[in-house]
């Protein structure tokens, strides 16, 4: 149903669970275990996974805090999209890479749900793709002393309005790790 001719396929975009930005996420092993569940079940259906690394002058490209944690493992065969904005799209080969497998319906996973999760769905859903947030597989960190809600809240609320998300030719949902069907032919 995507917006983007001749794109039937779906991939799965993990987003930026690199050792310093889930060093104190909500829920982080709980979150860690259902992205890796994830990533096993698109290998078994043949659905691309797409690893996006975020560095900018606090997280440094090399860096121990850089790397992705040890829990989930790419494999050399797998896109490996470097950016350091925000959004995956912005000044990547985010759009590319997707391109070349035929993917206009995404699978997201990652964090950080109030950043990079939240400027990376909006950015694909304007793009034209169809996005599915995993509701269970993103978090953040605590930000209430910056005037932020609690993580679960922020989490909740991003949950809440996603699924609500419209526009035309495209589609947005929110689904529970144990819902996504990587099976399923995308509309």
């Amino acid at each position: 149903m995507n917006n983007l001719s001749g794109r039937r396929h779906t991939a799965l975009v993990v987003i930026d669970v690199q050792n310093d930005v889930v060093a104190g996420a909500h829920d982080r092993d709980g979150v860690i275990a259902r992205i890796a569940s994830l990533v096993d079940r698109a290998r078994t259906s043949d659905v691309p996974v797409v690893w996006v690394q975020h560095s900018d002058e606090g997280l440094v490209r090399g860096s121990h805090g850089w790397e992705y944690v040890p829990d989930l493992q790419r494999l050399d065969t797998e896109p490996l999209v470097h950016k350091q904005y925000g959004d995956s799209f912005e000044d990547t080969d985010l759009g590319q890479v997707l391109s070349s497998h035929g993917v206009g319906a995404l699978v997201v996973a990652g964090a950080q749900t109030d950043a990079c999760i939240r400027s990376t769905i909006h950015g694909a859903f304007t793009r034209g793709y169809d996005v599915t947030l995993v509701g269970d597989a993103h978090t953040t960190d605590d930000r209430t002393a910056y005037g932020a809600p609690a993580p679960a809240e922020v989490i909740a609320h991003t949950n809440l309005y996603w699924q609500r998300q419209a526009a035309p030719g495209r589609s947005a949902a929110v689904v529970a790790t144990a819902d996504v069907d990587f099976e399923a032919p995308t509309p």
